[in-house]
């Protein structure tokens, strides 16, 4: 496997740095805008997961790293939860939903292989 020199280089932050735009996107128009505590709180989450990818990837462990991606993961989950009251209260489209729900999905599939491959090589 190619070594990975930065955290831009990471496959899941690109795809969560993705999903970030498309949340802003989102929240950025209509009533979703105006309703600044889900609009700041799924800004939050979608941010946190680029902000612990980055700051694990600068840790020394291989665990230590694994471990900020669990964090990460659990903030992609939590955009996935606050994606489903946006929808249910009519601020997204069931097709944005299904959108940038799908993105969020691709995110954790990603973080998920990342963090078997880190513990695997913590192992050997």
């Amino acid at each position: 496997m190619t070594r990975i020199e930065r955290f831009e280089d990471i496959e899941a932050w690109k795809k969560a740095r993705v999903l970030v735009k498309g949340i802003y996107r989102a929240t950025g128009e209509g009533r979703f805008s105006k309703d600044y505590g889900l609009r700041d709180q799924i800004r939050r989450a979608a941010v946190s997961v680029i902000s612990n990818v980055a700051e694990g990837f600068s840790r020394q462990t291989d665990r230590e790293f694994a471990q900020f991606l669990y964090v990460a993961k659990g903030s992609v989950s939590e955009v996935q939860s606050q994606l489903y009251v946006a929808l249910d209260l009519g601020y997204l489209s069931q097709e944005e939903f299904n959108d940038l729900y799908r993105q969020a999905d691709e995110v954790i599939k990603l973080m998920s292989g990342f963090i078997r491959y880190l513990k695997g090589a913590s192992d050997s």
